[in-house]
């Protein structure tokens, strides 16, 4: 049976968790030598805000908020929306040669067995949903990330959400005009769920561990066995804790196209839907639909997963929302009037991005721009 090393670590630093990871991956490339594949399992401390790889820093967290918390910041190697990471939040980092023939999507379905097994393990069904996360019955328990370095290496990134303090994560991710006060949490916890709430049981990362580590054990077909990092990953990690992790020029870099907001209305059957989105160029960093409804339709659901990271163009929507909503919204107005709504928000965004260049949105509540005065369609 495969052997793969096995790594445990709580309360780390922002700095220090996202250097060791990228450290760890660096062993699998063409000069870091014979190192077994690597699971690493740990708890950052109370709290850690990371935003994705290619996340404007200051659109996505609240950067103030943070300070006046005591809150860390910084930015992952991976993709991905923001987070906060703590306690109870267990983080995920498998280690790895880069396996060349396989495509990124397929690279994360096939390390996202292992959390499905451990969380199924604990009483809980998951499976893959929007683009990169981890769904039960249709809210995020688990994002997923990946990062090729280019020379061989791979880190695949999860942040499994044991347990969740929404009303705290509200407070230090950036949420500009469309803070919807306790609105907010329960929009929230309709798009996201957590061990805790799923089993009735109280959870964190730390708990939650032997679960997750038994279940990429059983799915991956492999031995864990409990090792310790090597003297040049401690020293390629202290190395990129000061010349990376730590430097504005990492934290603070800048997306190559100015975030802009806008959003739509759209009349149905059930009453008017508000659609918010947050654009990067041509490019949905963010969307959320809003209405008077206590459980957004599953279908409406995966669309607005698959939003994210999508180009505003009308053809790539009409397909989108064809494999998303094969039997419709659940709003009862057809997937043709749910398209022109995205279009609509996407060029209210491209006004606004001229007026206003330094509006901000969120990975939650992209701003609302009320201003703009939009009738529903």
């Amino acid at each position: 049976m495969t052997r793969w090393r096995y790594l445990v670590d709580d309360s780390v630093g922002g700095a220090e968790g996202l250097a060791f990871d990228e450290s760890l991956a660096a062993s699998h490339t063409r000069k870091g030598g014979p190192v077994p594949i690597t699971l690493r399992l740990y708890t950052y401390h109370d709290h850690v805000a990371l935003c994705g790889r290619f996340q404007h820093l200051e659109a996505e967290i609240d950067v103030d908020a943070c300070h006046e918390m005591g809150t860390e910041f910084n930015r992952r190697p991976t993709g991905g929306g923001a987070i906060v990471m703590g306690e109870g939040q267990l983080g995920v980092a498998v280690c790895a040669p880069a396996p060349v023939e396989q495509s990124p999507k397929a690279i994360l379905l096939k390390y996202s067995e292992g959390i499905v097994a451990g969380l199924a393990k604990l009483g809980v069904e998951a499976s893959f949903g929007g683009k990169n996360d981890l769904k039960v019955d249709g809210r995020k328990i688990a994002g997923l990330g990946l990062f090729l370095d280019g020379n061989g290496g791979m880190l695949f990134h999860s942040s499994i959400l044991a347990d969740l303090d929404t009303r705290f994560m509200l407070d230090v991710l950036d949420i500009p005009a469309a803070k919807l006060g306790d609105a907010a949490v329960g929009a929230v916890e309709r798009r996201v769920t957590t061990l805790t709430r799923e089993t009735g049981q109280e959870w964190t990362g730390k708990s939650a561990r032997d679960a997750i580590a038994e279940g990429f054990a059983g799915a991956m077909g492999v031995e864990l066995v409990d090792g310790r990092p090597t003297d040049l990953e401690l020293e390629r990690t202290t190395g990129l804790v000061e010349s990376k992790y730590q430097t504005d020029d990492w934290i603070f870099q800048r997306s190559p196209s100015s975030d802009s907001t806008g959003s739509a209305m759209i009349k149905t059957p059930g009453g008017l839907v508000r659609l918010y989105l947050a654009m990067s160029g041509d490019t949905i960093k963010s969307a959320l639909f809003a209405g008077d409804f206590n459980q957004l339709p599953a279908a409406l659901s995966e669309f607005e997963s698959r939003l994210k990271w999508s180009r505003l163009d009308e053809q790539a929507l009409d397909r989108l929302a064809s494999d998303a909503m094969p039997d419709g919204s659940g709003l009862g107005v057809g997937n043709d009037d749910m398209v022109r709504v995205v279009l609509d928000a996407g060029r209210r965004a491209t006004v606004v991005a001229v007026a206003a260049p330094s509006r901000t949105g969120s990975c939650y509540f992209p701003d609302s721009n009320e201003a703009l005065g939009e009738e529903p369609r």
